[in-house]
């Protein structure tokens, strides 16, 4: 095994343009805003070792201002660690982590694993054992708008599921406009109507329901037509193991809460107590590669699905790992404009729009080394806005 030694890390947050669509002041949410050029920032993590490796990252979301911040802080207790010891480096992130939350091991873990990747000659998937190259998908929508060719009625909702459908889609589902319950099942109906038997159907909420019993009213619906989840139904944050184990005890579409919850314990407990049928993973904020391997594990043990998170390579990477997982979700989607999530910072094919699928509705996972992808820095340096080097 290798000796060398963490020397130096980069974070650099980076401007990107996107066209049509508009995040809040936050950064926190995004939708389809015709006409609209907007700046939006986005966080690149490098790692270089002493044996002249480096692990590479891009996080393809937004929240790059809250998770530069939380690696920066963690990043200098890698100095002089093995970069092989991602367990070590992982259980030392976390107890560091444990008065502010997770956020930020993810990006350093996966750039961890890209090293190791690269160093070895091995995909990450296949680092991890090894499973599968092509991944069912599924079209995750934006939240709905008020505009002209835009999700702006439970029509357009329909007709956007049909589109995908012809592409090849295996399942769609919907983000919706938030938390008005009359609007929210008249588009669970439109969709079920047109597409229900066809294809995968699944429901976010958001946790836009103000009520538990809100959100039973519109379960009912998912009900009717089949829905293949309904996804954090009501405003407890996503996290009460009680109200969403009485949801799912009145209901037969199965309930998937842990989108919001930021480590492996409580994400047991909820699958243990029966708030939800599935698991949830999401390598930005769920401790990198590494926690969500283990909640991935941890799923199976229970002989329960883990459901990935979002999209992008280390998405990609995971799940081409985890034979207790469905499908890919290709987020946020939209019938007008492009994926805000896939980036132009590939200096290769790789692609996360609506068109990325093949034609049996799979995407693919590179076997090329990491994370499989090639970054363009270049794009990144003549777009930064601050870099910070430890």
């Amino acid at each position: 095994m290798s000796n060398a030694k963490i020397e130096k890390i980069e974070l650099t947050l980076f401007e990107i343009i996107l066209n049509d669509v508009e995040e809040n002041k936050s950064g926190i949410g995004i939708v389809y805003v015709p006409g609209t050029k907007n700046n939006h920032i986005r966080l690149g993590i490098r790692i270089f070792d002493s044996d002249g490796h480096v692990g590479e990252y891009i996080a393809p979301r937004s929240r790059a201002k809250i998770i530069i911040s939380a690696s920066e802080a963690l990043s200098y207790h890698l100095i002089g660690k093995n970069p092989l010891h991602r367990e070590a480096i992982y259980r030392q992130l976390r107890g560091l982590c444990k008065h502010v939350g997770e956020v930020g091991i993810g990006a350093i873990d996966i750039a961890l694993w890209d090293l190791a990747g690269k160093q070895y000659s091995c995909s990450i998937s296949n680092l991890l054992g090894g499973y599968r190259n092509s991944l069912p998908a599924y079209a995750s929508t934006m939240h709905g708008d008020s505009h002209k060719n835009g999700l702006s009625s439970p029509e357009a909702y329909a007709d956007f599921a049909e589109e995908c459908l012809e592409l090849g889609y295996q399942g769609y589902k919907m983000h919706g406009w938030g938390g008005n319950v009359k609007e929210e099942i008249s588009m669970l109906k439109a969709v079920g109507k047109r597409v229900g038997g066809k294809m995968k159907i699944m429901y976010d909420a958001g946790c836009h329901f103000n009520t538990l019993a809100d959100a039973l009213d519109v379960g009912r619906v998912c009900d009717e037509y089949n829905f293949y989840w309904y996804e954090d139904p009501y405003k407890d944050g996503g996290v009460s193991i009680n109200g969403n184990r009485v949801l799912s005890d009145n209901l037969k579409t199965p309930i998937m809460v842990g989108e919001h919850v930021r480590n492996l314990e409580t994400s047991v407990d909820i699958l243990v107590n029966g708030a939800s049928f599935f698991s949830r993973a999401d390598p930005d904020y769920d401790g990198g590669i590494t926690g969500c391997h283990k909640l991935v594990a941890a799923s199976e043990g229970l002989g329960v699905d883990c459901e990935i998170h979002a999209c992008g390579p280390a998405m990609r990477q995971l799940m081409a790992a985890s034979r207790n997982s469905n499908f890919y979700e290709v987020n946020l989607v939209h019938p007008s404009c492009k994926n805000p999530w896939s980036l132009p910072v590939y200096d290769c094919d790789y692609s996360d729009q609506l068109d990325c699928i093949d034609k049996n509705g799979n995407v693919n996972v590179s076997n090329e080394p990491g994370l499989g992808v090639l970054y363009d820095w270049d794009y990144v340096k003549k777009n930064k806005i601050q870099t910070i080097v430890i």
